[in-house]
């Protein structure tokens, strides 16, 4: 887990993440954006809404800690579901794939972090401006809630954590189907015909 300072603003906190990450401010225009799935590289769009949710899910990652490995991004994911992503659909899609990649290699830290976003709040529902990046970090944690000492799960948060595991499943096969279907057929129409 990265850890950036209650002292630090925002904005330095999120400069050391983007630093430390090899991310850039200028990232939030470009067109495509790369994963890494090992050593094969995945280019996936850059949408509008894509771009809009990633300015808050940058500053959430300075929030709550979570780093940018696989599990880093599916202990955010999991976080950001059960905190709500409001009208953000593309961080809704995102963070419920990231979520079912998660069960598989790291369910409990997920399970954690699902809890953790229970008892938390997340900036989906304000209007981005530089005037997020003035607060200190721990200004920040403290008005998220990220500052209080982690509750015992409820069988209601069980419940959530369930129904949300099952949705992420469902959205990560059928975007999986979405990007196998084309090529499948391609190779089918190839090497078949």
């Amino acid at each position: 887990m990265a850890v950036y300072p209650d002292a630090l603003t925002v904005g330095e906190a999120r400069a050391r993440y983007f630093a430390a990450n090899g991310f850039a401010e200028s990232g939030y225009e470009a067109r495509w954006v790369r994963l890494q799935a090992g050593p094969v590289p995945l280019f996936i769009p850059n949408t509008s809404a894509r771009a809009r949710a990633v300015r808050f899910h940058d500053l959430h990652h300075v929030a709550t800690g979570y780093d940018t490995t696989w599990t880093g991004e599916a202990e955010i994911g999991a976080w950001e579901v059960a905190s709500g992503c409001a009208h953000h659909y593309a961080a809704w899609v995102l963070n419920l794939q990231a979520l079912a990649v998660g069960l598989l290699i790291n369910p409990g830290a997920v399970f954690r972090a699902f809890l953790r976003g229970r008892h938390s709040r997340n900036l989906y529902r304000e209007v981005f401006s530089d005037s997020l990046l003035a607060p200190t970090v721990g200004e920040m944690r403290r008005r998220l809630h990220l500052d209080t000492t982690p509750r015992p799960p409820t069988p209601r948060d069980c419940t959530a954590f369930a129904g949300w595991a099952l949705a992420g499943a469902l959205v990560f096969l059928l975007s999986l189907f979405t990007v196998l279907a084309p090529l499948l057929a391609a190779w089918i129409f190839l090497f078949h015909s």
